[in-house]
């Protein structure tokens, strides 16, 4: 390495090549692929260690919340890399993210490194050579109170976790977690779900009708469609005038059933209809913001069906490779440059007609905004449209960034406008017109409105999605209305009385969830997509198409947490705890006192901390937190193997005096749990299942059962007074589930009998003399042959498939597996690193990319189809940072030689650990 060499740290691998490039071959560009080092297990710190102040947590709590770091496993070689680059390097470049993440990365990589050169912090929002020269060029010192802000928050999370987990793991279930933001987001969740389980329906009924100008003939062009909207002068009750128990949340509304409904719909055909009233006014839009991190994943799970972690990796491709500025931001506002880029580009592309006199300037809207970057754009002085980067980007990155270009163009363009009309009918109706209790109905008004836009403004560019509406509100934007005026008679087309339901409240999709977590205040953009995720991980939420659904499971934890530690849950409080972080990392306030307040409470408020509010375990009913109450004596409790629905009073119990109970399959929602439902389960598992008849070759009675994962039919062993014998094996009844075509409350005997004979044997190979089986496993139906596999398209194959249809499908080229090689699902060019070129393959743990050298798993959120070659070569990277995976081996001998490293180690940790805090204490000074 020449003399003057710079050495420049990046986070993430894919900005290593791109940022280079830029900056030429006096600086080398390495990444530090995330943080290097965190908070340990406490199972994994130290001997020395493990019985003082950082055994409970790793973190000192009586000093000043002193944490202990150590370098990852995974990224000692990382390190070890970085240091000797560093030894050949006359300046260090931490170039980060610029925000409290990076800043801690930053700071860290200073803590490990040591660096003996001087150290210059460079930040920067895009990757555009433009960008990364000027950033070289206008470093800062690092900031310590951004570092602080990220300790803090790193310690709470921790002190929380550590705290609150294991009492779930006592009273609720083993390996269960809590965190600050997860429990909140699971509550909300959950609180959504209670409503609808509240939830009655009610019925109500109106009339819509097709009206037109008498003589004008019912032609497309002034016949119009209006509701009723009032009887007699009362209005009319629709969706949004019912409580979520059924009943009207007035009585000045009129609640029209059936027989009124078709009374005045068969009235207003006779009647005398008139425009009562017309109102004119203008219409104006506005159009949104540019996109942050939350309103971007809330857009494309709408628009793209992306969910919140397959956008942020998408947007992070997108960043790395110099398409679009920093996606993790709060912050609505563009800079001049893009400002002017944005106007620029919608005068080219629409016309001059399209863009404001002025800029527009967006302040935040959400709770706790940072302005510490711009909103999401596309990168550079000047904006390159999705046509010219079509040939460069694919699938999910090209809808991508052709979603934040509209947004970040339209956000500069003109209002929208039209105008928005309003007409009002009476229908007369005939004498004799009476509802089903006989009460006369004299008039019946009706209305019509619609939005006629006259110049679409930034609408030409980009319209904004909406999530679906409880009550179906909606503008009636380019509803048409013929010119009409008061005391117009007008002639009846059509009238027809429809019946309604109530709907409860939606369900969050991973959008409005985000939407909701947002506007509370709650969490920060960057970690939502995580957080919806981990929810999901932990068995406390599980989707149903794009609907979030809780388990059980996240009912008895809401519960326990709501009930012994409400603070910890409260929505104010966790947003608090966000705003506090925030003034840390402005220097407004102090993170150990803060952290004080919060763990060990507060004596000027009497405020419990954490360490007390975890103390009374005993009080806590594990019991009744795992209790859901469903109404007339059923309940629904979450058991160590599951939920189960149980019958509780003085008649519930069965034969013997033993609870009645039945297990709840997972593919029944909690709100779908009625009682009707549970008594249905009862029934299933009276008696130890549905009894179905005597195997008559056995002896054995057959019963059909509901389990957990699932319907299946078994058999019921004879009990026996013999003891089994030593080492003798407990028999086991034969079982097996039912096709996914079967119902559990009409399969018989002989299907039942059918199923628990299977495997089938089909026959043998005539030239191999191997026996062929026709079987269902986990992943489907499908032929066995020795150990050769082959999967069958549907389950009734397994008893109608002949060998023959068996032979035909072994003489074909297997799919999987060695017996002949797949082609690969995705290839890709040469491996900047390696040279040898990169192809995804399906494996046996998935599909997976590799240069032939080095294999790399396909992470959650990553599709073979959609695999950019940038990702590729991301995934490489970072598998060959981490190195080889090794395996343990247990020491043989070696009780002297161990026993003397550890004690080297410890005093090596225990150096490391006075040197880490003195650095510290300087750099904060400093």
């Amino acid at each position: 390495m020449t003399a003057g060499r710079k050495l420049v740290i990046v986070e993430s691998p894919g900005k290593v090549k791109s940022i280079g490039d830029y900056l030429g071959p006096d600086y080398t560009v390495n990444a530090s692929i995330g943080h290097i080092r965190d908070l340990p297990n406490p199972s994994e710190l130290p001997p020395e260690l493990k019985k003082g102040p950082y055994g409970k947590f790793a973190i000192n709590v009586e000093d000043d919340f002193e944490p202990y770091y150590v370098v990852d496993a995974d990224k000692k070689k990382k390190v070890a890399e970085l240091k000797r680059q560093l030894k050949e390097a006359d300046e260090l470049y931490l170039a980060t993210d610029e925000d409290r993440e990076g800043e801690a990365i930053a700071w860290h990589l200073l803590e490990v490194l040591k660096p003996k050169v001087p150290v210059k912090r460079m930040v920067f929002h895009e990757i555009t050579k433009e960008a990364i020269r000027r950033a070289v060029n206008e470093t800062r010192d690092m900031d310590m109170h951004l570092v602080d802000a990220q300790e803090t928050r790193r310690v709470l999370d921790r002190l929380y976790g550590y705290e609150v987990s294991p009492v779930l793991w006592r009273k609720v279930k083993q390996g269960l977690s809590a965190g600050r933001v997860q429990s909140v987001a699971t509550r909300m969740v959950v609180e959504r779900e209670r409503e609808r389980m509240a939830f009655r329906s009610a019925s109500y009924w109106d009339v819509e009708g097709d009206f037109a100008p008498q003589g004008g003939g019912p032609s497309a062009s002034n016949a119009f469609t209006a509701r009723l909207n009032a009887v007699d002068g009362r209005k009319v009750a629709t969706g949004r005038d019912f409580n979520d128990d059924g009943t009207l949340k007035s009585s000045k509304v009129v609640h029209l059933d059936a027989t009124a409904a078709q009374a005045v719909a068969d009235g207003t055909r006779e009647a005398d209809v008139v425009v009562s009233e017309v109102a004119e006014k203008p219409y104006t839009r506005r159009p949104s913001a540019p996109f942050t991190t939350s309103t971007l994943q809330q857009e494309a799970s709408r628009k793209l069906r992306m969910n919140s972690q397959t956008t942020m990796r998408t947007a992070q491709r997108l960043y790395e490779g110099g398409y679009i500025t920093y996606m993790r931001t709060d912050s609505t506002t563009l800079s001049s440059s893009a400002v002017s880029a944005a106007r620029a580009q919608a005068r080219d592309m629409y016309g001059a007609d399209y863009v404001p006199e002025t800029p527009r300037v967006y302040g935040k809207k959400s709770k706790n905004a940072q302005e510490a970057h711009e909103a999401i754009r596309p990168a550079g002085d000047r904006f390159r449209t999705p046509a010219q980067v079509a040939g460069e980007l694919r699938n999910q990155e090209y809808a991508l960034y052709e979603l934040i270009w509209k947004r970040t163009v339209a956000s500069q363009m003109a209002d929208a406008k039209g105008s928005t009309a309003t007409v009002r009918l009476r229908a007369t109706l005939p004498e004799g017109t009476r509802a089903g209790d006989g009460t006369e109905l004299r008039t019946a008004e009706f209305s019509a409105s619609g939005t006629v836009i006259t110049f679409r403004g930034f609408l030409a560019a980009y319209e904004e999605g909406r999530d679906e509406a409880r009550y179906g509100d909606d503008e009636g934007v380019g509803t048409r209305l013929p010119k009409l005026s008061e005391g117009v008679a007008l002639e009846t087309l059509r009238a027809e009385a429809e019946g309604h339901q109530t709907v409860p409240p939606a369900r969050y999709t991973e959008a409005t969830l985000v939407k909701a977590l947002e506007e509370k205040g709650i969490g920060r953009p960057s970690t939502y997509a995580a957080t919806v995720g981990t929810i999901q991980d932990r068995g406390y939420v599980r989707t149903r198409g794009s609907a979030l659904i809780p388990t059980w499971l996240a009912f008895a934890v809401t519960q326990l947490l709501e009930r012994h530690f409400p603070t910890l849950v409260d929505y104010d409080f966790t947003a608090s705890m966000e705003e506090d972080l925030d003034r840390i990392a402005r220097g407004e306030a102090q993170r150990v006192a803060w952290l004080r307040r919060f763990y060990f409470g507060d004596e000027a408020t009497h405020a419990e901390g954490l360490r007390d509010l975890v103390q009374d375990l005993d009080e806590i009913d594990a019991r009744g937190v795992s209790t859901v109450e469903i109404g007339d004596g059923v309940v629904v409790r979450v058991g160590r193997y599951g939920p189960y629905v149980e019958l509780v009073g003085e008649d519930a119990p069965g034969e013997g005096g033993q609870p009645r109970r039945a297990t709840v399959p997972d593919d029944i929602a909690p709100d779908e749990m009625s009682v009707e439902k549970a008594h249905e389960l009862l029934a299933v598992a009276a008696d130890d299942g549905r009894v179905l008849g005597t195997d008559p070759e056995t002896g054995h009675e057959i019963v059909a059962r509901a389990g957990r994962y699932g319907p299946y039919v078994t058999e019921v062993l004879p009990e026996t007074d013999e003891a089994p014998k030593r080492g003798a094996k407990k028999p086991k009844p034969r079982t097996g589930s039912l096709f996914k075509d079967m119902d559990l409350a009409s399969i018989d005997l002989d299907t039942a009998l059918r199923l628990l004979s299977l495997p089938r044997v089909v026959g043998v190979d005539p030239e191999t003399g191997e026996e062929i089986t026709a079987q269902n496993g986990r992943y489907g139906p499908y032929l066995k042959k020795g150990t050769d596999s082959r999967s069958l398209e549907t389950e009734s194959q397994i008893f109608d498939i002949t060998l023959d249809q068996a032979l035909a499908i072994y003489a074909q080229p297997k799919q999987r597996g060695r017996a002949a090689a797949k082609p690969p699902l995705a290839e890709f060019a040469e491996d900047p690193v390696s040279g040898k070129k990169v192809v995804v393959k399906e494996g046996r743990f998935g599909p997976y990319v590799t240069d032939g050298e080095t294999n790399a798993t396909l992470r959650k959120g990553d599709e073979p189809e959609s695999l950019t070659a940038e990702r590729a070569y991301e995934l490489l990277a970072e598998k060959r940072a981490k190195g080889p995976t090794t395996r343990k081996r247990a020491a043989k001998k070696t009780t002297t030689k161990k026993t003397a490293a550890k004690k080297t180690t410890a005093k090596k940790a225990t150096a490391k650990t006075a040197t880490k805090t003195a650095t510290k204490t300087a750099a904060k000074k400093a």
